[in-house]
């Protein structure tokens, strides 16, 4: 972080030092780190199931890269009416679906999600909202956009954009809550068993129970029960949830 001082009419230029690497003016955090980390994976993921596609004898490998294509068409044409109309979302969902995932799944491997910080879903929704805002007028003219925000009556005008701005404010929060509150349920779980493991085995008697009571025994195998909620049903929940609005959302917006 910098700033700009002036003393006795001289700018000094300072740089204040809070513990995080810089390029430049560009801070590298941890979930900027972890997010590209998740792009990479992606990516080389694409490219491995994309390689030496055929017509006949297909691989297992193209045989699943289909089929997650199918599931992403599938996705997209059966929650706006089944036709091929918003064929040009499929692409987007899929990516936005993929890397939500992704990120929501990689604290499973000791990484920090980069969906437990609220600027990745602002971002996203900041994306989506300005697709909507772009399908409004596209069709119904700047005109009718605006003449939107008046009904049913003038007075509504103000109810009327805060609802609009609403949109992606309430995308962002509930992706970013929902993740970090099971982050934060899954280091309290940890911190729980390690007292009940040093509590209940340090009842046992001389050094025995002195030694075992600082092994957090109850640490291994429970939490990864809770995991299976918390980590890969919220994961796939949040995203698939997060993607079903981007396409609600944009489809209603074309027949406003």
């Amino acid at each position: 972080m910098s700033e700009t001082f002036e003393i006795n009419g001289a700018r000094i230029y300072a740089r204040i030092h809070t513990g995080i690497p810089v390029l430049g003016d560009i801070p590298i955090t941890e979930t900027l780190v972890v997010s590209w980390i998740v792009m990479a994976v992606l990516t080389i993921l694409c490219i491995v199931l994309t390689r030496n596609l055929r017509v006949e004898n297909i691989s297992k490998r193209q045989a699943i890269a289909e089929y997650l294509v199918e599931m992403a068409n599938s996705f997209v044409r059966n929650n706006t009416g089944g036709g091929h109309k918003w064929d040009k979302l499929i692409p987007f969902v899929a990516a936005l679906f993929a890397t939500s995932v992704v990120s929501n799944l990689i604290c499973l491997i000791g990484l920090r999600s980069p969906t437990a910080d609220l600027s990745v879903e602002a971002a996203w929704a900041t994306v989506v909202f300005i697709m909507i805002t772009a399908t409004k007028i596209r069709t119904n003219g700047v005109g009718g956009y605006l003449k939107g925000f008046t009904t049913p009556i003038f007075v509504m005008t103000p109810f009327n954009i805060l609802s609009e701005l609403a949109t992606p404010v309430s995308m962002a929060c509930r992706h970013f809550g929902n993740i970090l509150s099971g982050i934060v349920i899954d280091g309290l779980i940890y911190w729980a068993l390690a007292l009940a493991s040093g509590a209940i085995l340090g009842l046992l008697p001389g050094i025995v129970g002195k030694t075992l009571s600082n092994i957090p025994i109850l640490q291994v195998g429970i939490p990864a029960v809770a995991g299976l909620y918390f980590d890969w049903f919220t994961g796939f929940m949040q995203a698939f949830i997060f993607c079903m609005l981007t396409i609600m959302y944009i489809a209603n917006a074309a027949e406003e």
